[in-house]
């Protein structure tokens, strides 16, 4: 049910969220840790996501996480 987002070349408005979210990731789930296979690398970042995504308060939401901000837009 996904829908692939591609914007023009030199048109990086989809692109900057998620470089943003990756360097996030990395600083702090990635960085200073050593993955010695790829099932455990994959475990860490479906881990952080679901972290992201469900407990981890953000400044730029008004102190909400990414899913109580979707919430409250979908239920106005």
């Amino acid at each position: 049910g996904m829908i692939q987002s591609m914007s023009r070349v030199a048109h990086c408005i989809d692109n900057g969220p998620m470089e943003g979210f990756w360097g996030i990731l990395k600083r702090e789930c990635y960085y200073g840790k050593r993955f010695t296979d790829r099932l455990s690398l994959i475990h860490t970042i479906k881990s952080y996501i679901a972290y992201y995504n469900n407990k981890r308060v953000q400044r730029s939401l008004g102190i909400l996480t990414p899913i109580e901000k979707h919430n409250m837009y979908m239920a106005a």
